[in-house]
This record gives C-alpha cells, structure tokens and sequence, in this order.
C-alpha cells in the first residue's frame, strides 16, 4: 500500500468530524430489547429460505439460523472473510479457510448450497469451491441457513442452505452510508484497507438501494510474524476487490404487488506482488510468501495471469400478495461467475507437442446461469390451518473449465437444463404444525466429444447425454409444547450431481463414454432430524440430533502424483448433534455459546458398498467445534463482544496407511467494541486472535497442495461508519 494511499484513506477518516450525522442506516449493534420483546421477536422471526414466503420460524420443522444485521456487522468488524461469520454462529459449519477457497468448509459434513438472494452461487458440475466469495459482506442485511439436505431450492443443497439476503431501502426520504476500514499486523506490508457507500432512498412506492466498495488487503502474518503463503486455490491476501450493488423496486396496487430489480458485480483480483514459497511439513516450518510476482528464472518473464473471482449477476422479481387469496412470487435471473486459479507447472499441465520445456498454466472455470423461480402459496386452502405451496424452477447451466495459458480443454463445457416442479402442505393443527411436500428433478447434462490432456493420454471420450430424474420427498412435525418448549422431527431428500467435471478430467482409458461413467450418477441424499428447542424471558436452547445418508456418495481425496482431487463414489452416512444456546440476564447483557460434532463414515474402495469403517477426514468433515460470545451494551451508544471459538483434536483410521488423519486443535479469542459518536458516526474496533496464539488451520494439517498455512496472528481493525 503506497503512502499517498495511507494519506488518503485517512484523510477520509478524519473528514468525517466535521460533518454532522444525520441517519442512522447501516446496521449497528442495537441495545438488547425488554426481555419480553425479546422473547415476542424470536417466536415471531419469519424466514424465506425454503418457504418462498416469509414463514414463521416456530413452524418450520428441522434446525435454522438467522443471522441479524448486528452479527454480520460484528464479524465485519472483525475481518472480510465472507464465511467467517458462517464458522462463528452457525453449529454444523465447519472451519473458516482464511482464504478464497472454501474446499473443506461443509455444512454438517457435506457441501452446503450458497445462495445470493435466492439465486444459486454454487456450481455443481464443477464445484472449484470458490462460491463464497461473491459480494462484498456489507450489502448483506441478514444470512438463513436452514441445515441438512435439501431439495426445496433445487440442486446442490447436500448440507444445507445459506441464503445471503441483500439490504432495501425501507425509511422514507433519502440516506447516505460512508464507512472507512482500516486493519493491520503492525508491518508495513499487512494493510487492509476499505472505502464503501450506500445510497437508500424510499419515497411511497418506489425505493432504491445502491452500494460501492473498494477493499485492498496486503499480505498476511502468522504469530511467529512469518508471512502467510498464497493458496493454491486462491488467497485473500495480496488482493484488491471491488463491488457493486443496485436495488431498485416499485409497490402498486395498494402495496400488494410489487416488482424490483437487482444488479450485482463482483471481482477479486490478485495483486501478484507476492510469490508461494514452501516451507517443511517435515520441520513444522509453514509455507510462507516473498515479495515479487512469479517470473520465469532464464527470461524474466512473468509466469502467470492474475488469478480471480468475477461474479456477475441480474435478477427480476415479480410478488403480488393478493392473488386468488393467495400469493405469488416469480423471479428470473442471469449469473456469470468466472474463477481463475493461480498457475503452476504440475505434471498434469505439461505437453511435449505445445512445448519440450516446463509448461506454467493455470485453469479457470466459467459458468453462465438463466434461471426462472416460481412459488405460488396459498394459505387456509380448502380448510383453515392448511397452507399449499406449489410452483416450478427453470434453470439452464453452462460450465467449463479450460486452462487459460494455452487455452486447453481441461473440462469439457457441460450443458445442464432442469425442471423442477414441487407441491408443498402445511397444517396449523393448535400447537402442532404438520407438513409435507414432493419435488420433481428432471435434468440433463449434455456434454460434447472432447479429448484429455497429454497427462491423461489424449483419450477421445464420446460425448452424450446424462439424464437424471428423482422424486424427492419431505416430511415433518413441529409441536409447541407450551412453557416456551418445541420439539421437531422432519424427514428430507435431498439431489445433487457429483463433481461432474473431475471425473470428466481423469479420464485416461480409452473407449470411455460419457453416458458409460458410473461416477457422474446422481447423489441423493436421505435427512433425519430430531430436535428440542426452548425459547423463554432470558434466552433459548436449541439441540438436534441428525442422521444423514447416500447410497451411491460422493467424496474427495487427493491423487498421490498430481495433487490434485479424485472424486469417490462409495456410501457415506454421517451423524451429527447440533447445540445452541442464549442467556440474558439482564437487558444490557448477552451470552451465546454453541457446539457442533458431525461424524462420517464409508467405505474403503469404490464399489465397495460394505463395511462403512472408514472415517470422512478434513476434505469432508471438520473436527468437532465449540463457540462462545458475551455481549455486554454498557449504553445505549457503546458496546463490547468478547468471543472465543475452540476446534478440537482429531485422530482418525489409526494404523490404515494413508487414511491415517490427526489433527490438532486450537482456541481463539476476538474482541469488538462500537460507540456512536453524535457528530463523529460510530467507531468500531475489532480484534481477530486477540492473544496472538500461533496455530495450524485443520484445513493445513492435511498434506495436499501447497496448504501448510499457520492461521493468522493478531489483526486489528478500526471503522468508521457515517450517516447523511
């Protein structure tokens, strides 16, 4: 970061004394409500995730989280990672990567279905685990994560879905947002900087929400102050991003319809001003990065292209609440996501006939979604208490992945069109909610000839279509037991497609077609769940027990020469409990805490369909995890959040070679704190490793890639938040 950049940025910071507050708009850590609203807010918090329509959370059968504005500012405060507030609210989610790459961040020990306001980030034929990273975290207004498969928003939901859920402008007149960032190690090189604004203007029936940000991040320093090496799959450090956001809707006929447009734009983009260096698993010494970007050690050229995630996405929505007593939501969106990887010279990339010497190349993935959304709902439907919710998803998918240096086919382009019809009951029997429901999956995949890399033979593979229909059924009970106690048992399925891209990519045997591959059959997934809620004056406790299974799974492990991932198709069933919990013992003050293990097993070898004795390790399931946060609202301008997050020790399949797995534990400390200032805004300081410990990330434990990353050491960060 230059100096006039310093100069600059705080400049911006000091501006904003002398300018006077005039509304409040970004969300601030409000005063902790009188513990009977409290109570009324939480029985009452309705969710769109799965529903369509807002649904009541007390009548939804299985285990969700909402989490509010006040917990996605904390954790902003805290750091940019747009899955670090995931890892600290929610039970069944994993561990935080502290980079671009979420490989290995499952939900509940399975590949969860991100989403960006309904609209599927995620890419199923060539899942690169890059879909996190697609918006800047501040256009955010709240996230609902509704955990275990699920086939309510089409494919992809293994885990569970995560519904970020953008920002509207919903108080007349008009109002402005500037927020400065400003973090550090205490080393030249660590800044992390930000500018963003918003604009929120509401006047009747029209209202418009815009937002913009800029983000430079430096490189970042472990506890022992070695820097942190640059993931193969993509790093946050070294990056610049920008963001764009635009929300414009209209309300007629008596606020009963309405019709709004989104647009979105995204791009993180690596600087370069760094290179990967190894350093010793065997040594316990991480990986670490030098400055300079990689060049070609004879010419001095560089090596590679910038790597990146440029995600683009258009959406028009259409509700009318008053429909032959009933309501309609329709939706249409495009989504163009882009992700490119760092380069390397692997022995997978390399080709005699394109160059007799070492070939740098680096892959990209490019996917293009049309999709249509319908949901028609009808409450009191033929009886009073009972609800019918019907409707069908169009969606047409286009995936490739090609290697952009010598523009070679690295996965073949995949066309994949779905129709989805489904049909939805819900009956309010007094305490007791029962519904049920069917979805249909009917989807092809048509992949063109192609032929594999030099690595992998040259084989011509026959192109073809894959054709995959499922009925997916669902069932569940909520019963409000009074004294503030629920209790829920839900059944689900769930429908993936595998990693459809890799096992296209392995192919090396010839006379392989695509419609003979046993690897690119479905995944579907069976969900049991029990659970015991209770909501009262002082807080609530949330527990639930899962079972989730697949016949025919779908795993990760990693190929022994190139380093890169096989995919597995064995039996997989996995187990788990999910433990939440809040106290308030007075207004001012909040204690949350929550725990999470998930256990998986399967088979040894493909097409092995017994014994299930081998334990899923970190590519699929992380180790057991336990969070904890007191919140304390010392006024009504001013508060303060000390949290702490534990992962456990783990040592799995003892003695069987390279199943053999252990993984070392750790526990961390963040500390925020905000006041409002009258003529200044609200000032935010967010500590992330609060004691600076030293630690091994589970993710880097395991030998894969260049991924023996130490987690981050101390980082604070100061925000500036004004209102016009």
């Amino acid at each position: 970061m230059t100096t006039n950049a310093h100069l600059t940025f705080a400049a911006f910071l000091l501006s904003g004394v002398a300018l006077p507050a005039v509304a409040q708009l970004a969300p601030q850590p409000a005063p902790v409500s009188d513990p009977a609203s409290a109570d009324d807010s939480s029985q009452n918090t309705v969710i769109v995730t799965g529903t369509r329509s807002p649904k009541a959370i007390d009548k939804v059968a299985g285990a969700v989280t909402v989490i509010t504005p006040a917990e996605v500012q904390r954790s902003l405060t805290i750091t940019e990672d747009a899955t670090a507030v995931l890892a600290r609210t929610v039970p069944g989610y994993s561990e935080s990567n502290q980079t671009m790459n979420t490989l290995g961040e499952t939900m509940r020990g399975r590949t969860a279905l991100y989403m960006f306001d309904g609209i599927p980030q995620s890419t199923p034929l060539r899942d690169g685990s890059r879909n996190a990273t697609f918006t800047d975290m501040s256009t955010i207004q709240r996230i609902e994560v509704i955990g275990g498969a699920s086939a309510a928003e089409g494919i992809g939901a293994a885990g569970g879905l995560i519904n970020y859920i953008s920002k509207r402008a919903t108080e007349e007149g008009t109002h402005i947002g500037l927020t400065g960032r400003f973090g550090s190690q205490y080393r030249d090189d660590s800044a992390i900087w930000k500018i963003g604004g918003t604009i929120a203007h509401k006047s009747g029936d029209f209202d418009v929400f815009a937002a913009a940000s800029y983000v430079d991040r430096g490189i970042t320093y472990d506890a022992r102050g070695r820097r942190i090496g640059l993931s193969a799959s993509s790093s946050l450090a070294d990056t610049k991003q920008v963001d764009f956001f635009l929300k414009v809707g209209h309300d007629f006929a008596g606020g009963t319809q309405r019709l709004e447009a989104t647009a979105s734009y995204f791009k993180l983009t690596a600087k370069g001003d760094y290179h990967y260096v190894a350093g010793s698993r065997v040594l316990g010494i991480p990986d670490t990065a030098e400055p300079g970007p990689p060049r070609d050690p004879v010419t001095g050229q560089l090596l590679f292209a910038p790597d990146f995630n440029r995600f683009q996405q258009y959406a028009l929505n259409y509700s009318n609440s008053d429909l032959v007593g009933g309501s309609l939501v329709v939706t249409g969106y495009f989504a163009k996501q882009e992700m490119r990887f760092p380069g390397d010279n692997s022995v997978d990339k390399q080709d005699p006939l394109i160059s007799s010497g070492v070939i740098f190349d680096q892959s990209e993935i490019l996917s293009k979604k049309y999709g249509l959304r319908t949901s028609y709902t009808r409450p009191d439907f033929l009886t009073k208490g009972l609800e019918l919710r019907f409707g069908v998803d169009l969606v047409h998918d286009q995936t490739r992945q090609y290697l952009a240096l010598t523009n070679r086919v690295w996965v073949p382009p995949m066309n994949y069109t779905s129709v989805g019809p489904y049909a939805q009951l819900s009956y309010d029997l007094g305490p007791v909610t029962l519904s049920g429901g069917w979805r249909h999956e009917a989807g092809t995949v048509k992949v063109d000839d192609y032929t594999t890399t030099y690595y992998r033979n040259r084989v011509f593979v026959k192109g073809g279509k894959l054709k995959y229909t499922n009925d997916l059924f669902n069932a569940g009970i909520v019963g409000r037991l009074g004294g503030g106690f629920s209790a829920f048992a839900t059944y689900g399925e769930g429908f993936t497609l595998p990693n459809v891209g890799i096992p296209l990519r392995n192919v090396n045997v010839p006379g392989k077609t695509v419609e003979g591959l046993l690897d690119l059959k479905a995944v579907v997934f069976k969900n049991k769940e029990v659970g015991v809620n209770w909501r009262g004056r002082m807080g609530s406790v949330g527990v639930s027990y899962y079972q989730s299974k697949s016949d025919l799974g779908s795993s990760l492990s990693i190929d022994p020469i190139t380093r890169d991932y096989v995919l597995n198709r064995r039996p997989i069933k996995i187990y788990g409990i999910d433990f939440s919990a809040e106290f308030r013992p007075i207004d001012s003050l909040r204690l949350n805490a929550l725990f999470s293990h998930v256990l998986g097993k399967t088979s040894a070898a493909n097409n092995v369909t017994e014994p299930l004795d081998v334990r899923l390790g970190m590519l699929n399931i992380a180790p057991d995890k336990a969070n904890g946060q007191i919140s304390w609202q010392y006024t009504p301008e001013g508060s303060v959040s000390l949290g702490v997050t534990s992962f456990f020790n783990r040592n799995i399949n003892i003695g069987r070679g390279a199943l053999e797995e252990h993984t070392k534990g750790y526990t961390l400390f963040d500390l925020t704190t905000n006041y409002r200032f009258k003529q200044v805004g609200t000032v935010s300081i967010g500590v992330e490793n609060l004691f600076n410990k030293f630690y091994f990330l589970s993710s880097s434990q395991i030998d894969i890639y260049q991924n023996y990353f130490a987690g981050r050491g101390r980082t604070v960060t100061v925000t500036l938040h004004r209102d016009f």
